[in-house]
């Protein structure tokens, strides 16, 4: 049996929450961090701000994108491994889906 998970948050909120995050998210990771804390910290007060900003330092001693990590690991700790994945994977979406996007466009204009 898996161990307890340290809320009532449901896995279906958790996941429109994290597609809005992933939405907002341009700009780099300074203002990727700042619209998770805002949105994960400040309004839904689904982890404080202690256990935050001690995640925050973790992942910024690791090597690669702290924001990406520090969304993995919130996931993570919210649902374990499928929160994780879906966390990780809806930060990086409008990432992958946009450069095409904007592409697409030009291409057809020759």
């Amino acid at each position: 049996m898996p161990p307890p998970l340290p809320h009532d948050v449901p896995f279906r909120e958790a996941f429109r929450v994290w597609l809005r995050i992933a939405l907002l998210s341009f700009g780099g990771p300074a203002g990727q961090i700042a619209v998770m804390h805002r949105i994960l910290v400040e309004e839904k007060r689904w982890i404080g701000e202690h256990r935050f900003l001690h995640a925050l330092n973790y992942c910024m001693l690791l090597p690669g994108p702290e924001a990406q990590q520090l969304a993995i690991y919130i996931g993570w700790l919210m649902h374990r491994t499928k929160g994780g994945l879906v966390a990780g994977t809806l930060f990086v979406l409008p990432g992958f889906i946009a450069p095409p996007g904007a592409q697409l466009p030009v291409c057809r204009a020759g």
